[in-house]
């Protein structure tokens, strides 16, 4: 039996227990608040993502982006990760590192960006097209955005978790598409990671049972061959194992009485590419 508990918004002493957390208004407030300094900050990155420009400098407008808002980027020092943002280039499946890579005509980049504003958590990413990008790409980043937001839309109280995993399995398989397993989406709020683990590949009607007050991320990575991914010495840089390339979209999301809310979309209307 899946155990819920519901959290006071000014409970500091949170924990992952294991037990899904039930929020209330004011968690979905602040969860708002985090979640649109994440969207404002990619949507900033958009005419900066050109061929030459390098991750580091993307990670630079990130980091300072964070702090000027008040906020803290979450991943830098997080188990060790030494930058404000992940840059996921190509085959590289999440958690790409900045650094002196120069972006080239035709390459897919995921960013991904987390800033922690007044103790809460906003996580989100996106992905991106360098200049002239191939058709193939193009649609495996299409199709990515699809799966996620036919994910969403098995978000909702009384459904559960294996509903939205399996719309974008269905949907990413029928392009020939694989999902991967390795990583998943997960629970979020005032802890970076929290319970529940949200799988993207799964059977309808299993898992947690969703109710008002969860929040978690959805956040599918989709590659254009296989599913099997590695992990290269770095530690974090996860990348496909037949060097195909992966997209990946994710959304932070609260479940309401109705359905969800969606907390870092893209206040520009830059949800998917082009921009």
């Amino acid at each position: 039996m899946t155990e819920y508990v519901s959290v006071a918004v000014d409970d500091r002493a949170e924990s992952r227990s294991g037990v899904i957390k039930l929020h209330g208004p004011e968690a979905f407030a602040a969860m708002r608040a985090a979640g649109q300094l994440a969207a404002t900050i990619l949507d900033a990155l958009v005419p900066n993502v050109v061929p030459g420009i390098t991750t580091g400098e993307i990670d630079d407008i990130v980091h300072r982006m964070t702090v000027a808002a008040g906020g803290v980027p979450a991943t830098l020092g997080y188990r060790g990760f030494t930058k404000s943002c992940c840059t996921s280039i190509n085959h590289v499946v999440c958690h790409g590192i900045p650094g002196d890579k120069a972006l080239k005509n035709g390459d897919i980049v995921n960013i991904d960006v987390t800033p922690m504003l007044d103790g809460w958590h906003g996580d989100t990413s996106r992905m991106f097209l360098v200049g002239d990008v191939p058709l193939k790409a193009r649609k495996l980043v299409d199709v990515t955005y699809e799966c996620l937001m036919l994910g969403l839309d098995q978000a909702r109280p009384g459904n559960r978790l294996g509903d939205i995993a399996n719309a974008i399995q269905v949907h990413a398989e029928k392009q020939r598409y694989g999902v991967v397993r390795d990583f998943c989406g997960h629970g979020v709020g005032r802890l970076f990671h929290d319970t529940p683990e949200v799988i993207h590949a799964g059977r309808p009607g299993t898992g947690p049972e969703l109710r008002p007050g969860m929040i978690f991320t959805v956040e599918p990575m989709i590659n254009a061959g296989k599913s099997d991914c590695k992990l290269l010495d770095d530690g974090w840089t996860a990348v496909t194992r037949d060097r195909s390339l992966s997209a990946q979209f994710e959304h932070s999301i609260g479940i309401t009485e109705t359905g969800c809310e969606i907390f870092t979309t893209s206040p520009a209307g830059f949800d998917r590419p082009p921009y």
